[in-house]
């Protein structure tokens, strides 16, 4: 069974491509994670959130990235940071064009 992380949080910026230079390093490094499959990386400017889609593809290596990004997102000086895990239904997904 896979799993989705889905990951938000307050962010007053930057966004676009300085929010890409500011943050290659960290999704380079996040790409490494063990158990992740991929990662959409979200942000939104009128709003003022930014955060993450995650793929995994089991749940420890979820629930342990989920500790691991919060406890650096708050070194970071963020707070406010929603996390939440979800089972994948792949059948369903796959019907509607889902790279799983």
């Amino acid at each position: 069974m896979k799993y989705i992380l889905q990951v938000d949080f307050p962010h007053a910026g930057p966004f676009k491509e300085e929010f890409t230079e500011t943050f290659t390093d960290l999704a380079k490094d996040i790409a490494r994670e063990e158990g992740l499959i991929w990662k959409i990386w979200t942000e939104n400017e009128e709003t003022k959130e930014g955060g993450g889609i995650y793929l995994f593809d089991n749940l420890a290596d979820a629930n342990r990235y989920l500790d691991k990004h919060t406890k650096r997102l708050e070194s970071f000086g963020y707070s406010n940071i929603r996390g939440k895990i979800f089972n994948v239904n792949e059948a369903l997904s796959l019907i509607d064009g889902a790279h799983l």
